[in-house]
């Protein structure tokens, strides 16, 4: 007979390359190696080499540790990589001819190796340039790093990860590590995801996986735990007792210019709305996690995409530019919608009831992109003031980096009369001569240090895509109208009808004017 005593079992505590307090006692004292995949492109010329260019000057990457190591198809010399390079590098954020030294310091740890995405023998002369690099800087066997970002379109993904895999990794487990970077798209729809992830995680553990979107690194978006969970005056309004809605916006004022062909095959929604603005509404959304770890505030994310209910038809407004089509890389009958409103509702205790508007649009009337909550009414007005418009509480993402309030204030003079005012954190005034890193430096930063709070787990990816495909189907199966508007509009009218019949209050003959230095 079973004794009628309790006792408690100790679980295994679980593996993670993730970075946190618990590993901080395994040294990384080996050299650091980064392979820059599609090293080429204009990804890796535009953002990848620049960001840790940026991230040497700071001293983030010590050149007796480090080497960056370009990987493409094109044969050239690593002179001629390091000359397509050179001219992103200068002008650099805050920098002048005295950084000429600098960039050409940074230029001679980049080396090229040349050689096809689906065979070994390019990734075997990679292999032994970076083992190269690993025996010169004397870096004990097993405790080297190797990070390779993947600055390659995703059909390539799964040869290429095959290719790391046997050709590349790093050899052993000594405080070393091998990770992977993977840009988005992460797939078309969910099956597609899905396939994706298996194809990858079939070759890599989760922990060693990083799928990158660089919205995650933005400034403002990073400040958002910290607005949230620091400051008492949030706590108790950030509900549906309080809040009648949230904006969460994108706008550009360009339209494909280039991009044409691209951005044709993936549209408004894919391109924006189902990555970037889906995880900045995560972030407003989530509860509070039990600490800052990773996996804890990843959780929350999760949970919130999982209590998002299916979107309904009604609820949706999609638009095409007028002139899009002009575009020599874009089929004249295309239905690729170039704007797209869409109303999320989540079923849950905090948010029953309070719409999120996701609106992202390209050739519109002003760049930026912002998230704005806005309140319900005062109950009993005595001033007589809601038709001036409601409190709202906003955080501009880009430009210029800004979270203001807006409030009711009394007009100045000796009338008691009301006027809408806010109060304004303005990055540019308040933080003079601080540089804002790029998003990119942070989140390559974050790979080298194991910190997976800021990119996307595969069960967020999938919950992301159940939310989206359903819509993106009926969009493919001609089953939603796109309605033309015109280059330098706010889009088309529909969407502000439908924003007005989710309950958004526009405010009239108010404007938000940045403080000046």
């Amino acid at each position: 007979m079973a004794s009628a005593g309790w006792s408690i079992e100790k679980r295994a505590p679980l593996r993670t390359d993730t970075f946190s307090r618990d590993n901080e006692n395994v040294p990384e004292t080996g050299c650091l190696s980064i392979v820059v995949l599609g090293a080429s492109g204009d990804l890796a010329k535009k953002k990848t080499f620049p960001a840790l260019f940026h991230l040497y000057r700071q001293g983030f990457l010590k050149p007796d540790e480090v080497h960056i190591f370009g990987y493409a198809r094109t044969k050239i010399s690593d002179e001629e990589l390091r000359s397509r390079i050179h001219g992103y590098l200068t002008p650099c954020k805050g920098a002048s001819t005295e950084h000429t030294e600098d960039v050409l310091k940074f230029l001679q740890l980049i080396k090229y190796v040349s050689g096809s995405y689906d065979t070994e023998e390019g990734f075997r002369s990679l292999d032994s340039a970076i083992s190269e690099h690993e025996i010169s800087k004397n870096s004990a066997g097993g405790s080297s790093r190797r990070l390779f970002y993947f600055a390659l379109p995703p059909s390539v993904y799964p040869s290429v990860s095959k290719m790391i895999k046997n050709c590349c990794m790093n050899k052993s487990d000594r405080g070393g590590w091998t990770r992977i970077v993977v840009e988005k798209p992460f797939g078309k729809d969910l099956a597609s995801a899905e396939e994706l992830s298996s194809q990858i995680g079939e070759l890599f553990d989760e922990p060693q996986i990083y799928r990158i979107d660089h919205y995650l690194g933005k400034e403002l978006v990073q400040n958002m735990l910290v607005l949230r969970f620091a400051n008492r005056f949030f706590l108790p309004l950030w509900n549906r007792d309080n809040i009648a809605n949230v904006q969460i916006v994108f706008r550009e004022d360009f339209g494909t210019e280039g991009r044409g062909g691209y951005f044709d095959e993936y549209g408004i929604i894919r391109d924006i709305m189902q990555n970037h603005l889906l995880q900045v509404l995560c972030l407003v959304a989530m509860e509070k996690p039990v600490s800052l770890k990773p996996e804890h505030i990843r959780d929350e994310k999760v949970k919130v995409l999982q209590s998002v209910v299916p979107i309904k038809d009604e609820e949706v407004v999609l638009g095409q530019y007028v002139g899009y089509t002009d575009d020599s890389t874009v089929p004249d009958n295309s239905s690729t919608p170039t704007f797209a409103t869409v109303i999320l509702r989540l079923h849950n205790e905090r948010w029953e009831g309070v719409p999120f508007i996701l609106k992202a649009g390209k050739a519109l009337n002003s760049r930026k992109a912002e998230i704005r909550v806005q309140f319900k009414d005062v109950p009993g007005d005595i001033f007589r003031c809601q038709k001036q418009g409601r409190n709202e509480f906003v955080i501009r993402l880009q430009p210029p980096e800004a979270i203001y309030m807006k409030l009711t204030v009394k007009q100045p003079g000796l009338e008691m009369s009301t006027v809408q005012s806010e109060l304004d954190l303005s990055y540019g005034q308040r933080y003079q001569g601080v540089v804002i890193p790029e998003a990119y430096e942070r989140l390559i930063l974050d790979t080298i240090r194991g910190d997976q709070q800021h990119f996307v787990r595969r069960d967020e990816l999938k919950a992301a895509w159940e939310i989206f495909t359903p819509l993106l189907h009926r969009i493919e199966d001609g089953e939603f109208k796109l309605i033309p508007y015109k280059p330098g509009s706010r889009g088309p009218a529909e969407a502000d009808e439908l924003l007005e019949r989710a309950g958004y209050v526009q405010t009239h003959g108010y404007i938000w004017i940045p403080p000046t230095l």
